[in-house]
C-alpha cells in the first residue's frame, strides 16, 4: 500500500472540474504530422522579458540576426509600448534595413488605446508587420484581477481591435503588409464557449477574408493540463470557428508541467497551423515551448522543419551569450552531453552501429543520405547538427576510481569546460590503451601539461610548438576605441615584436596571429583563479577554430590577460602540431 504525502494535496482540484471539453469524436489521435507548422520565435519578447538581465540592444540584434539566419520568417521583436528600449530596437531594425523582405516582425500590446497607438507607431516603414493584441479572458482574471464581466471583456477586445485598425490606417503606409493577431489570454482556463464568443466578435471587427488573414492565438499561458486535453481544446475550437480558412490557428504553450513540446505537437495534430516558442525553451517560469526540440523532432522523423539547425553549437553559444543563461548539458539535441555515451555497453553498441553504417554507406556508393539512419542510442546523426563523431564516445572514469575531470579539479584546481573534458578524455583514453594501467592524478597532470601547456618544462617535459609568448603590453584607447597590443612572439625560434588592435587584448592578439599567417576564431572562453594571495595564478580555457580544426587551448599565468593569450597560443600550437 502506498504512503500518503505529507503535502496539502487537498487544496488542489483536477482541471476537468473547472474546464470541461466534450469531444468524444476527436480525430487528432489518428493523424500524423507530415509538414511543419508556421513558426514564430518570441525570444525577443516573451523570452527576453523572463531574463534576470534583459538583453541590451547589441544582444537583441545578435539574437535577431541568428533567428533570421536559421530561417524563421515570423519573429516577435518586442513590446514597444512597454519600454523605450523595445521601441528603439524595433525602430533600429526597420531603419537599418535589417529585416529581410520575407520576414514578418510582430509586436505585442495590451488592449489599451494609448499603448496600441505607440505600438503601431513603432512599425512605421516596415515591409511586413503585425500587431499582436491580447486581453485576459479567464475567470480568475475577469473576476479577481480586472473585475470585468464577460460583456466588458468582449468590449475591451473589440474596441482594441478597432484601435489597431484605425492606427494602422493612420500611421502605416501602403508599402507595409499589415497583419493582426489576437490572443484570449490564458485560453486554457477560459470557458470554451466564451473563448469562441469573444474571438468571433473580434473577427467581426477585423473582417478576415481572402487576402486578409487573422492569427488567432490560443495560449497555454500557464500549463495546467495534460497535452491530450489541450489538443481537445484546439480541435474543438478549430471545428467551431467560422471563417476557418481565413484563420491561422496558433498555439503558445508554456512548460509549467514539463510537457510543452508534447502539447504543441498534439495541438498541431488537432488543427493548429502555427506554433510560438523560444530557442531552447527560454521564457517565463519554466519557459516557453522549445522551438529547437520541436523542429528537430520533425527532422528526426524525416519531415523538413524549414529551419537550419546544422550548427547547433553556434546556435547554443549565441543563445547563451544573448540570454546570459546556460543551456543544460542534457537539453535535447543541443546540450553538451546529448551525443555522449558514458556506459560501456552503450559505447559498444554505438561503435558497432557506426561500423555497420560505414559499410552500408560504402555499398550505397558513398551517399550518406541514401542510407536510413538507424543507430543505437542516437535518434539523429550528430554530424547533421555539426557535432563530430569523436564527441560521441567519452571516457568518464579511471577503472571506477574517479573521473578525469574530478581528478584534475581535486588535485590541480582545474575546472575544465565540458567540451574540453570530452577532448582531453580522448587523450587519456588513447594513453591508457597504449600504456595500460591506471592513470593517477599525477599522470593526468603530466598528460595535460604536455598536451595543453607546450611551453612548460613541468616534470621534465620537453617544450614544443611553433609559437611561444614573450612580453606583452596593452594600451587601452578608452571611449570605446580599440585596445592596442604589443607582443613579443617567438615564431619557429625567431623572436619578433608585433602589434595589433581590437576590442580587447584577445581580439588584438587574434589580429596579430592572422597577420602572421594563422587565422584564428575564438569560439568559447572560460577562466578562473587557481589560488589566492600575492602569488595567485589564473587559468584561461579557450576554444578556437584554427583553419578547419576546432580545438582547445589552456594558459596559466598570474595575469589573466597573459593566461588568455597563452591559451590561444596553446590552441594554435596544438592545431599545427
Amino acid at each position: 500500500m502506498s504512503r500518503s504525502t505529507p503535502m496539502p494535496v487537498t487544496k488542489y482540484r483536477p482541471f476537468h472540474e473547472s474546464i470541461r471539453v466534450d469531444l468524444p469524436d476527436r480525430t487528432w489521435p489518428d493523424k500524423r504530422i507530415t509538414a511543419p507548422p508556421r513558426w514564430l520565435s518570441t525570444d525577443l519578447r516573451d523570452g527576453n522579458q523572463a531574463l534576470i538581465e534583459p538583453m541590451d540592444p547589441a544582444r537583441k540584434r545578435t539574437m535577431f540576426d541568428l533567428l533570421v539566419r536559421m530561417g524563421y520568417t515570423e519573429i516577435e521583436v518586442g513590446f514597444p509600448a512597454a519600454s523605450q528600449t523595445d521601441f528603439d530596437f524595433v525602430r533600429s531594425i526597420i531603419d537599418s534595413g535589417a529585416i529581410p523582405e520575407d520576414v514578418t516582425i510582430s509586436v505585442l500590446t495590451q488592449a489599451r488605446e494609448d499603448l496600441i497607438e505607440r505600438t503601431v507607431a513603432s512599425l512605421e516603414g516596415a515591409h511586413r508587420a503585425s500587431v499582436h493584441m491580447y486581453n485576459a479572458t479567464a475567470p480568475i482574471f475577469r473576476e479577481v484581477v480586472f473585475r470585468n464581466d464577460k460583456a466588458a471583456t468582449i468590449e475591451l477586445a473589440t474596441r482594441g481591435t478597432q484601435h489597431v485598425m484605425d492606427y494602422a490606417e493612420k500611421i502605416l503606409g501602403d508599402d507595409t503588409e499589415f497583419g493582426y493577431e489576437y490572443s484570449p489570454e490564458i485560453f486554457i482556463d477560459t470557458e470554451l464557449d466564451f473563448a469562441l464568443e469573444i474571438i468571433e466578435r473580434v473577427m467581426d471587427v477585423w473582417g478576415p477574408e481572402e487576402g486578409r488573414e487573422i492569427i488567432l492565438n490560443l495560449p497555454a499561458t500557464v500549463e495546467r493540463i495534460t497535452p491530450n486535453v489541450y489538443a481537445d481544446q484546439i480541435e474543438w475550437m478549430s471545428r467551431q470557428l467560422s471563417r476557418r480558412r481565413h484563420i491561422s490557428l496558433s498555439v503558445h504553450p508554456h512548460n509549467d508541467r514539463g510537457s510543452a513540446v508534447a502539447a504543441a505537437e498534439l495541438a498541431v495534430l488537432a488543427g493548429a497551423d502555427r506554433v510560438e516558442g523560444c530557442l531552447f525553451g527560454q521564457g517565463e517560469r519554466t519557459g516557453n515551448v522549445d522551438l529547437i526540440t520541436l523542429g528537430m523532432n520533425l527532422y528526426s522523423q524525416g519531415v523538413d522543419p524549414g529551419i537550419d539547425f546544422s550548427d547547433i553549437d553556434d546556435i547554443r553559444r549565441t543563445v547563451e551569450h544573448c540570454t546570459r543563461m546556460d543551456v543544460h548539458p542534457r537539453h535535447p539535441y543541443g546540450g553538451d552531453l546529448v551525443y555522449t555515451a558514458f556506459s560501456g555497453s552503450h559505447q559498444d553498441a554505438i561503435k558497432k552501429g557506426f561500423d555497420l553504417r560505414r559499410q552500408q554507406v560504402q555499398a550505397a556508393g558513398g551517399d550518406d543520405a541514401a542510407v536510413v539512419w538507424n543507430m543505437p542510442y542516437l535518434p539523429v546523426d550528430p554530424a547533421d547538427v555539426g557535432r563530430s563523431y569523436e564527441a560521441v564516445i567519452r571516457v568518464n572514469s579511471q577503472s571506477g576510481k574517479g573521473g578525469v575531470a574530478y581528478l584534475l579539479a581535486s588535485s590541480r584546481q582545474l575546472d575544465l569546460p565540458r567540451r574540453l573534458q570530452i577532448e582531453f578524455a580522448r587523450e587519456v583514453q588513447a594513453h591508457n590503451e597504449t600504456d595500460g594501467g591506471e592513470a593517477t592524478a599525477e599522470t593526468l597532470w603530466q598528460l595535460f601539461s604536455d598536451e595543453y601547456l607546450p611551453a612548460t618544462a613541468e616534470n621534465g617535459l620537453t617544450p614544443w610548438g611553433r609559437f611561444a609568448l614573450g612580453a606583452t603590453q596593452v594600451t587601452s584607447a578608452g571611449d570605446g576605441g580599440d585596445d592596442q597590443l604589443t607582443v613579443t612572439l617567438t615564431d619557429a625560434g625567431v623572436e619578433r615584436v608585433l602589434t595589433g588592435a581590437g576590442n580587447g587584448p584577445v581580439a588584438a592578439f587574434v589580429e596579430v596571429l592572422g597577420e602572421s599567417g594563422v587565422p584564428v576564431k575564438v569560439l568559447d572562453y572560460a577562466e578562473h583563479a587557481l589560488s589566492e594571495g600575492d602569488d595567485a595564478s589564473a587559468v584561461a580555457y579557450v576554444e578556437c577554430e584554427v583553419g578547419d580544426r576546432v580545438i582547445w587551448g589552456v594558459g596559466i599565468d598570474p595575469s589573466i590577460t597573459t593566461a588568455s593569450l597563452k591559451a590561444i597560443i596553446s590552441a594554435v600550437n596544438r592545431a599545427l602540431r
